[in-house]
């Protein structure tokens, strides 16, 4: 556990929460390690039964945190950003979200991977790879299409549409949405009712809905090649200079 990410237990439920408030929550490579690590204890865990993803303050999160992708080290071991994908992928046990803001990036992606996902009634949902020089992660371009329909997905990975929580729930993205003000305490009531249930029912009933675990991690692994190349490509790196420049990109 870091500053950045806040883990509380309590009784048979785990909340994780995205605590960088100043950087909109966006997402270090160590903030990934973190959950990383803490969804594969939750998985191990005998008494956890619910884990549940949420944002400090009025942010899901921003995305990946662009300065700190653009400095790390993408050669030689699995990097943090795909352990974490890899756990939340793969976690046999439930993993619920409650959006509280905008979900950037894979603030976005990463709802693909979870079982149950509650929305604020002011979340936003936006998967600006392109307009970062980038391609969609954690097969989101096979999931996405699968969640709410190709037309929309395009939409979304291609023309950079932002969904508004009442248009995620109407596609099928998002399960329910509730007030600003209820938004957790309604999803602790749920998880609380999920952690209740028979643990080896849950995990099974589970493993028969994501029955196509192996098409979806190969996907992954496809994405992840190409964003890494892209990470090390001149659009990248020009996304970069003119964030920190504050000016619009350029593309030649």
């Amino acid at each position: 556990m870091t500053d950045t990410i806040t883990l509380q237990t309590d009784d048979r439920v785990t909340l994780l929460t995205i605590n960088r408030p100043q950087k909109r929550n966006a997402i270090t490579q160590q903030m990934y390690g973190v959950m990383a690590d803490a969804l594969k204890a939750y998985e191990a865990s005998d008494t956890q039964r619910a884990f549940v993803i949420t944002g400090a303050e009025d942010y899901f999160t921003a995305g990946n945190d662009l300065q700190d992708f653009s400095m790390a080290d993408h050669s030689g071991d699995l990097p943090p950003v795909a352990r974490f994908l890899e756990a939340i992928s793969t976690c046999k046990k439930p993993v619920i979200a409650a959006v509280n803001g905008p979900a950037i990036g894979i603030g976005l992606t990463m709802l693909l991977h979870c079982d149950l996902v509650y929305a604020a009634a002011s979340a936003t949902f936006t998967a600006p790879f392109v307009k970062l020089g980038l391609v969609p992660e954690a097969a989101s371009s096979m999931l996405l299409s699968a969640s709410v329909g190709m037309a929309v997905a395009n939409d979304i990975l291609l023309a950079g549409r932002s969904l508004t929580a009442e248009e995620a729930h109407n596609y099928g993205l998002v399960s329910r949405v509730f007030s600003d003000a209820e938004l957790l305490q309604q999803v602790a009531e749920i998880a609380n009712h999920v952690a209740a249930s028979a643990p080896e029912a849950m995990k099974l009933s589970k493993s028969l809905i994501r029955h196509q675990r192996d098409l979806v991690a190969a996907h992954m692994d496809r994405e992840s090649d190409l964003f890494v190349a892209q990470l090390k490509s001149p659009e990248f790196s020009e996304v970069v200079t003119a964030m920190m420049q504050k000016r619009a990109p350029t593309f030649s």
